[in-house]
């Protein structure tokens, strides 16, 4: 089964390499604007990212177990939060 995976794997890359060089030239015109383009789309993926990781880092590390699991504040007995308007 491996040898199978690996030689199916070689005929893809000779394929690949063999249609790559037997390819003409595109002579294709860049915009300007384009590679302002492809900057704001990584730029944005790395913000998208960036956000999405520290929305979730706390999440991810209580479920890795590097992290204590959260308390909310109002369920300490001695909290401010459960105390009454009478209490103060």
């Amino acid at each position: 089964m491996l040898k199978m995976t690996s030689s199916l794997a070689f005929l893809l890359v000779i394929s690949t390499l063999f249609f790559g060089m037997t390819t003409s030239q595109a002579q294709a015109y860049l915009d300007p604007g384009t590679g302002s383009m492809i900057l704001q789309v990584i730029l944005g993926g790395f913000a998208g990212i960036a956000l999405a990781g520290r929305l979730y880092w706390h999440r991810f590390r209580t479920f890795i177990g590097m992290a204590p699991a959260e308390s909310h504040a109002g369920d300490e007995p001695g909290h401010e939060a459960s105390k009454s308007r009478s209490d103060l």
